[in-house]
This record gives C-alpha cells, structure tokens and sequence, in this order.
C-alpha cells in the first residue's frame, strides 16, 4: 500500500504566502515615484497609504502569532514614510521575512488561540489565530487589486496576477 503524505497548514501557508508576495512585488514595483499623493478620489486612500498598507500585511502575520490582541487606543497605527518605490519594496522585504520567519516557528497549536482587534472598548473582529492569517492574505490580495485598479487609473501597465494581464497579452 502506498504511503499516505499529509499536508498541515504550517506547510501550505508559506508556500502561499511566497506566492503572493511575488504578486505584490510585481504590482508594487510598478509605481512611479512621482504617483505617492495621487488619489482616484477624495475618499479614497492616496497610493503611498495603500501601497504602504500592502507593503506591510505580511507583519500581521507575526503580529497575529506573537500577540493577543492589537488595541488602536493603546497602539495607534503610525506606518513608516514612504516616498519612493526602493523605500516601499525594502518594507515589503522586511515585511515578508518577518511573516516567513514566525510561520516557520510556529506550531499548529500556536494557530488555535483568539486574538482581537478593537479600539478600546469597541471590539472590531475576534479571530484564532490562524484567522488572522488568512486575513491578512486575504487583506494583501484584496488592496492589492485596489492597487491594480489605481495603476489602470493613471495607464501604467499592470501585471498579471494569476494569469496575463491584458498589458501582458498585448491587448
């Protein structure tokens, strides 16, 4: 009989973390350092908020290993400047070989405690831990689409994500 080769979650979350993260360095890397206070409206985030967001997800996940919780009243959110495409793509780097080292020191029962996310009294999200991974890759996926949609915006080309995109078709 053949021997049956089982997968835990520690083994896949990297390999897709390594996946997305190649994604979202492509997209990243294809900001003009001339576009950081753009904004397609008023409402929305400026290309140096959410491209500094994205840049910084994959420390959620080390946050969500190492911590309980993240208090907004006790621990408001200061994100680093960022003013050039080098600059970003450093975090980004820094980023991912923070999320990469604590998934490589986790256990499975490291995924299985609550972790929340509030501001003082108000309580936004309670997650296990494992939750707030896949949040957080969640969250680097979804802003990074955004981030697609603002590059379109301005007629940069933008890459493929899971296949060509139609700069990359020729199209």
């Amino acid at each position: 009989m053949p021997e049956i080769q089982t997968l835990s979650v520690l083994d896949l979350l990297p390999k897709e973390l390594a996946q997305e993260v190649e994604t979202t360095r492509k997209m990243l890397s294809r900001i003009p350092d001339d576009k950081y206070d753009w904004q397609p409206h008023p409402k929305s985030m400026t290309i140096r908020q959410l491209a500094t967001h994205i840049a910084e997800l994959p420390t959620w996940i080390t946050m969500g290993l190492t911590t309980d919780e993240l208090d907004f009243a006790t621990s408001p959110y200061n994100p680093r400047k960022i003013n050039t495409t080098a600059e970003l793509l450093q975090l980004l780097e820094e980023s991912i070989a923070s999320g990469t080292e604590s998934l490589n020191k986790a256990s499975e029962e490291d995924l299985l405690p609550n972790w929340t996310l509030r501001n003082g009294d108000q309580v936004y999200a309670v997650y296990t831990k494992y939750e707030v991974i896949r949040h957080a890759l969640s969250q680097l996926i979804h802003h990074r689409a955004q981030l697609g949609v603002y590059l379109r915006l301005l007629n940069i080309p933008i890459p493929g994500s899971y296949g060509p995109s139609a700069d990359e078709m020729g199209s």
